[in-house]
Parts: C-alpha cells; sequence; structure tokens
C-alpha cells in the first residue's frame, strides 16, 4: 500500500512497522492486560522523500529520531489499537506536510527614518532615568 501524503511525495508502507505496546497511564482494567500503546517507525532516509524535503523533516523530527535515521511516534492518546494507529500516522503525515512546506526566504529591509527617531527618543528616555539614579555631588 502506498500512502499518499501531497500531491509529489508518496510513501510505501515498507518503510513504516508498528509494534504494538501496553499503554502507560489510566486505562482500567485494560491498560495491564492489552497492548493498545503505537511506536510508529519510519526509515524516512530510504522512504524516497525529495532531498529538501528530507533535510527539513529531519530538523523537525529532532529528538524523535534514534542512531538508525529511524523516527519512532509514539501515540497512546486512545484506548483502542486501531485508532492509536491511525494517530501516529497521522502525526507522522502532518510532519512529513510541514516538512514539504518550503521557507519564504527572509528579504533584508532597512528601518525607516521615523523608527531609527523612535529608537533614539527611547535611548534619551532611558539616559535620563538611569541620571536620576546617580547621587548629587559625585563625578565619577
Amino acid at each position: 500500500m502506498i500512502y499518499q501524503i501531497t500531491r509529489s511525495i508518496s510513501i510505501d508502507e515498507r518503510h513504516i512497522s508498528f509494534d504494538f505496546v501496553r499503554a502507560e497511564g489510566p486505562g482500567g482494567q485494560n491498560v495491564n492486560k492489552v497492548s493498545t500503546a503505537v511506536d510508529l517507525r519510519f526509515d524516512w532516509a530510504n522512504a524516497g522523500l525529495p532531498e529538501a524535503v528530507a533535510e527539513r523533516f529531519r530538523v523537525l523530527a529532532g529528538r524523535r529520531l534514534n542512531q538508525d535515521g529511524v523516527m519512532i511516534i509514539k501515540a497512546q492518546r486512545f484506548r483502542s489499537q486501531e485508532r492509536n494507529r491511525e494517530d501516529a500516522l497521522e502525526r507522522l503525515f502532518d510532519l512529513i506536510r510541514q516538512a514539504a512546506v518550503p521557507p519564504v526566504p527572509r528579504r533584508s529591509t532597512r528601518p525607516t527614518r521615523a523608527s531609527k527617531e523612535r529608537r533614539l527618543d527611547a535611548k534619551k528616555g532611558r539616559q535620563s532615568i538611569k541620571q536620576g539614579r546617580r547621587p548629587v555631588g559625585r563625578d565619577d
């Protein structure tokens, strides 16, 4: 099965694996018996993402990447295994969609004359406040 994330980006399910583990926290009688939490593992380096998207993805993934370059997402918000699986997949796809958006290049601008004057006026105001703190009669 192939997951279509954007028009130009798709991922083969071979690069995604799921491990089902016991969830932490509340869950009633099932919490110690049923493995409802999901550890999604995504081999992003071999998934065939475009180079620019892969680089941004690596930065966005941050600590979720292990030493082997595999991203791990833990989903345990819901009490059913299937809903946690869908949640983990959706979180992965959202991260890839974020990485697919190229950053807007910064256009350098100059400060306006009025903003320079406001800055200098503010500095003069701070100067007069600080001069008021000095003891009278001392020339340091």
